[in-house]
C-alpha cells in the first residue's frame, strides 16, 4: 500500500489535476496585464473596506488591460447570510465597479474560469487534495475536535505556540495501513497539509505595499479539507488564484500573517505565486485613538449607509481614491473636468499604516461633485433617493418644471453653489422655494443689521411698487436695490459707507438682506435674483406681506 492507494480509496471519482490545468489556461492578455479579485464572504452587508479593495482591483485591472473578477468564498456555510451575495455585486455595480467576470447573483456567474463561488467548486478541491496526499503532502487526520482541545490546552499551559505542528501533530507520521484500515473502519477524518516548514527558518518576501518584510517558516499542519468535504479558506484561496490565473492578490493586511502558508501552498502544489499587496484597512479616529472601522460601532462601515444619506457614488469613489493615493487630490487639482478612470492608482503610493475616515472630508468632495452636475441630474438623482427614503421631498419634486429651475440656481456658472453635499440636504436647502411648504411653516425673520420694523416695511412695499420688474437683467435689478437704498437713507455702496458711516442708517448689503430674508426666512441662500425670477411678482408680494405681519 502507497500513498496513492490511500488518494485513491479517499477520492476515487476525483480528476487528475491534468484535466483543470487544461480546462483553465494560462490567460490570452497582453504584457503587464493585472488579474485580480475581490473574494469576499457572504456572511453580512458590503462593508465600505470591501468596496475600497475591489476600487483598487478594478482600477489596476483596467490601467494594464487585465481582468477584475469577483469570487464568492463560502466555504463556512454556518455564516452565510441570504442573498448576501446578490448584496454585494449590486453594491459593485452601483459603484461603477461591475466585474469582467465572476457570480451576477447567488447562482448565476459570468466568465471562462467559473465557477466563481467556491462552493461549486468542491471537486476541483478535492483532486487537488487527492493530489498531496498522492505524493505525501497531505494526510487524513482522525482527531477529534476534543482531542484537539486538549493539545490546545496543554499547549497553553507550557506556554508554548498553540498549533498542529511537530510532535503536537498525532496523525502525521501514521502508517498507510493503519490510515487505510481507520478509514474501512468507518473512523471519521478531515485531511491536513503535511507542512515541510521549520519554526526557527525565516523567508523573506516583498509586499507591493508593504515592502520587504521577514517571517517564521510556516510549519502548521493546516486542515485542507474539513469533514464536510468542503476546503478551508488557505487552502480553496491557492487553488483559486492558481486557476483563475490571479497575478496580483490585493486584500486586508489582516492577511499578512498568512503570507508564510500561503506562498507555502503555492510552492508545494507547484503553483506560480501570485503577487501579493496588503492593504491597509481605513481607520476612523475616536476621542484621539485610530482604529479600525467598525462593523459594530460604526454606521459608515456600511456600504448601505451612503445610499440612505444619499451620497453620491461619485463622491464614495473619488473620496476612497483620495485615501489610496495622496498624488489624487492634486491630479484632480490639475484635471477637474476628467474622469476618475483616467486616474492611474499606483500600489506603491499606498499608505502603509492606514489613512483615517473623514467624513468632513466626503462631504466637501460630495459638495464639488454635485456642483458639477447639471440641474437634470440632480433633480433625477434627488428624485430617485426621494422615492426610497423621503415621501415630502419626493412630492415637492412633483413638478418637475419648476424644480429644474430651482435646481439650476447658481448651476453651470464659474462658481456654482456649493450647498449640496448629499441628497439627503436637498429638501433643507430648496424648500423655502415651494410656496405650500413655505407658507405652512411658522418663519423665523432675524433681519440681522436693519431692525426698525417701519424701515423693514418700507424697503418691502417700496421694492414692490416702485423697484421690481421681472423683465430686469441682473445688473438693472441691482442697479434698482442701490436706488432703493439711497431712496430710504441708506449707502448704495458698500465702499462709501465705510468711508463715512455717520452719514448712512446701513448700506445696500443690508437692505438686500432685508429682502432676502423676507422672502426666504433665510438669510443665506443662492443668488437672490435668480430666486426672485423663480418665484415671480405674486409670490414675492404674498411673502412680504407675511414678513410684515410677522413684524
Amino acid at each position: 500500500m502507497d500513498y496513492k492507494d490511500l488518494a485513491n480509496l479517499i477520492f476515487p471519482d476525483s480528476k487528475e489535476i491534468s484535466y483543470y490545468e487544461e480546462k483553465y489556461p494560462e490567460r490570452d492578455l497582453p504584457e503587464g496585464a493585472i488579474v485580480t479579485r475581490i473574494a469576499p464572504s457572504p456572511t453580512g452587508f458590503t462593508h465600505i473596506g470591501g468596496l475600497y479593495q475591489g476600487l483598487i482591483a478594478k482600477k489596476l485591472a483596467v490601467n494594464t488591460k487585465g481582468v477584475f473578477f469577483v469570487r464568492i468564498e463560502d466555504t463556512d456555510q454556518k455564516r452565510e447570510v441570504k442573498n448576501a451575495t446578490t448584496e454585494i455585486i449590486e453594491s459593485l455595480n452601483k459603484y461603477g465597479l461591475e466585474p469582467d467576470e465572476g457570480m451576477l447573483n447567488e447562482t448565476e456567474g459570468k466568465g471562462e474560469y467559473g465557477p466563481y463561488k467556491q462552493s461549486l467548486r468542491k471537486e476541483i478541491y478535492q483532486s487537488y487534495a487527492k493530489y498531496l496526499i498522492s505524493i505525501g503532502k497531505a494526510y487524513p487526520c482522525f482527531c477529534t475536535p476534543e482531542e484537539g482541545e486538549q493539545i490546545r490546552q496543554k499547549q497553553e499551559a507550557a506556554k508554548i505556540r498553540p498549533g498542529y505542528y511537530g510532535v503536537w501533530a498525532k496523525c502525521r507520521n501514521i502508517t498507510v495501513e493503519e490510515v487505510i484500515e481507520k478509514i474501512k473502519a468507518g473512523e471519521k477524518y478531515i485531511i491536513r497539509f503535511k507542512s515541510p516548514g521549520r519554526e526557527d527558518r525565516k523567508i523573506k518576501h516583498h509586499d507591493i505595499i508593504k515592502g520587504n518584510v521577514d517571517f517564521p517558516e510556516n510549519d502548521q499542519d493546516i486542515v485542507i479539507i474539513k469533514a464536510d468535504g468542503l476546503p478551508t479558506y488557505h487552502f480553496a484561496h491557492a487553488i483559486d488564484d492558481h486557476l483563475m490565473r490571479t497575478t496580483h492578490v490585493i486584500r486586508g493586511d489582516e492577511w499578512l500573517s498568512s503570507v508564510p502558508l500561503h506562498l507555502q501552498l503555492f510552492h508545494e502544489l507547484g503553483f506560480k505565486t501570485p503577487k501579493y499587496a496588503h492593504i491597509a484597512p481605513i481607520m476612523k479616529n475616536d476621542e484621539g485613538n485610530k482604529r479600525k472601522l467598525s462593523k459594530r460601532k460604526d454606521p459608515e462601515a456600511a456600504v448601505n449607509y451612503y445610499d440612505e444619506e444619499g451620497i453620491p457614488k461619485e463622491a464614495v469613489i473619488e473620496y476612497l481614491l483620495n485615501i489610496a493615493n495622496s498624488n489624487f487630490e492634486n491630479w484632480r487639482r490639475a484635471n477637474p473636468d476628467k474622469s476618475v478612470d483616467e486616474f492611474e492608482l499606483q500600489l506603491n503610493k499606498m499608505s502603509v499604516s492606514g489613512a483615517l475616515f473623514d467624513m468632513v472630508k466626503l462631504l466637501d468632495v460630495g459638495k464639488t461633485i454635485i456642483s458639477r452636475f447639471s440641474a437634470e441630474k440632480v433633480y433625477e438623482e434627488s428624485l430617485n433617493w426621494a422615492k426610497k427614503y423621503d415621501k415630502e421631498l419626493e412630492s415637492l419634486l412633483e413638478d418637475k418644471e419648476y424644480s429644474l429651475k430651482v435646481l439650476g440656481i447658481e448651476r453651470g456658472n464659474k462658481k456654482p453653489r456649493k450647498d449640496i453635499a448629499k441628497w439627503s440636504d436637498v429638501k433643507e436647502n430648496i424648500s423655502y422655494m415651494y410656496d405650500n411648504k413655505f407658507f405652512e411653516t411658522n418663519q423665523n425673520y432675524e433681519y440681522q443689521i436693519i431692525n426698525d420694523k417701519q424701515d423693514i416695511e418700507k424697503i418691502l412695499d417700496l421694492y414692490i411698487e416702485k423697484y421690481y420688474d421681472e423683465n430686469d437683467d441682473k445688473q438693472m435689478w441691482f442697479d434698482k436695490i442701490k436706488e432703493l437704498a439711497g431712496e430710504l437713507g441708506y449707502a448704495k455702496e458698500v465702499k462709501e459707507f465705510k468711508a463715512n458711516p455717520e452719514a448712512y442708517k446701513a448700506h445696500v448689503g443690508d437692505v438686500s438682506t432685508v429682502l432676502r430674508i423676507a422672502l426666504t426666512a433665510r438669510s443665506n441662500t443662492p443668488d437672490m435674483y435668480e430666486i426672485m425670477q423663480i418665484l415671480g411678482k405674486e409670490s414675492m408680494q404674498k411673502r412680504f406681506e407675511i414678513a410684515k405681519k410677522a413684524l
